[in-house]
């Protein structure tokens, strides 16, 4: 079995999501039926909006499912530019934080394109974090011109904690809505939808243990936006469409999980992190940890550059010693591509290359961090005998050094 450290892409889906999921699909009905099945599965989706509410802090009547994090994101910032800027024609700039997971770099960026908005990159300093005086210095110049201002409460490559209440302060002095990707954040750490004062919270079922397909958007009752989809008006008119049951119940129970056990798991796989620092740093001494320090981060964020080589390479690496890890940085068309949340942190490209992201779950354990330290040290020294000559070049390389040398050895 492989060592996997890639729970901030997905989490295996923990024993009690899958006894929920499986109860469910054995049964037929659909949720806005008027029969006996169609109202015992509209019951089980309640009963479940009930739990995941309670873990996020949040009213049942705030949640709107969705197909996932991306979609929840989709949603609450066109819904929320379209319907702010229709009240009011001048409100087209958007505050967005230069470190977004791209399911919102990329949705705002389709609204700059295409709808006239005017995205403002709000920067982070070299941690990962967005500048409150530079949030300050951006609403204060024209208040009336923002239509919503959206940043994660978590980042998904360095794990740097973002500080969501101060923003949602300086934002609502003006009565501007503020969106929050918390998909990372979720089931991770504490936090509370109602206590946010967020308008919008994405989250995700399968970075907590649940299935992958289905998430939530929570939407604040006085909240308008102007729907995405439309058809059948389940959701509050919000999000129309057949409501997944089984998933929906899953979700639920991953949640009521990760609710239940999140001071604990959370001091358990912040120790398992440290224990990867603490190793990484004495095996290779000109490793950098990357992101805020401590309680500032992720508990299971560990996120280094690694001087003198491509990630990808190191990655593959990894992986044929049996270490599944991630570069965090985008890919296209064979063109290695730095990851945008390390150049606004400002490190330069070929600094930013040598990324490799180490996240924990509540499947990880001591043995998996013993054996990513034991393959680190000569993964890394491949990898950097096959240097920086380019994405492709480099891990065609490292292969043949690896071969050369026998995966395993």
């Amino acid at each position: 079995m492989p060592v996997y450290l890639d729970h901030a892409a997905t989490t295996p889906i923990s024993e009690v999501a899958l006894a929920a999921m499986t109860r469910e699909l054995a049964r037929t009905g659909n949720p806005s039926s008027l029969h006996a099945s169609g109202r015992r599965a509209r019951r089980s989706v309640e009963e479940a909006r009930e739990s995941i509410a309670a873990a996020a802090g949040a009213h049942p009547s705030e949640l709107i499912f969705t197909s996932g994090g991306t979609e929840a994101d989709n949603l609450a910032v066109k819904g929320l530019y379209w319907a702010r800027h229709d009240e009011n024609g001048s409100r087209t700039r958007i505050l967005c934080s230069a470190v977004e997971h791209h399911a919102v770099q990329d949705t705002v960026e389709w609204l700059e394109r295409h709808e006239g908005a005017e995205v403002v990159w709000l920067p982070v300093d070299s941690q990962g974090v967005v500048r409150l005086d530079a949030v300050r210095a951006e609403i204060e110049r024209d208040p009336e011109s923002i239509a919503l201002v959206t940043v994660m409460w978590a980042n998904n490559e360095v794990g740097s904690i973002q500080p969501i209440k101060e923003i949602v302060d300086l934002a609502s002095a003006h009565g501007i809505p503020v969106h929050s990707d918390a998909v990372q954040a979720f089931g991770s750490i504490p936090l509370s939808f109602r206590e946010s004062g967020l308008a919008a919270m994405s989250v995700s079922s399968h970075k907590i243990g649940g299935p992958v397909g289905i998430g939530a958007l929570f939407l604040g009752r006085s909240v308008k936006v102007t729907p995405t989809q439309h058809g059948g008006g389940q959701e509050r008119d919000v999000r129309s469409g057949t409501l997944d049951t089984a998933s929906i119940s899953a979700f639920a129970a991953a949640a009521e999980s990760a609710a239940q056990n999140l001071a604990a798991e959370r001091d358990r796989i912040s120790a398992l992190r440290g224990r990867i620092i603490d190793g990484v740093t004495a095996a290779i001494p000109e490793a950098v940890l990357r992101g805020a320090p401590g309680d500032a981060r992720l508990p299971g964020n560990a996120h280094f550059t690694f001087p003198g080589c491509e990630g990808d390479s190191l990655l593959f690496l990894l992986d044929l010693a049996g270490i599944e890890s991630s570069t965090g940085s985008a890919c296209t068309a064979g063109v290695p591509r730095p990851s945008h949340v390390l150049l606004a942190m400002g490190l330069d490209e070929d600094t930013a290359r040598g990324a490799q992201r180490f996240s924990l779950g509540h499947a990880s354990n001591d043995a998996d961090v013993d054996a990513l330290l034991k393959a680190l040290p000569e993964a890394y020294a491949r990898a950097k005998q096959a240097g920086m000559a380019g994405h492709e070049s480099s891990i065609q390389t490292a292969a043949t050094v690896a071969r050369g040398r026998g995966a395993g050895a």
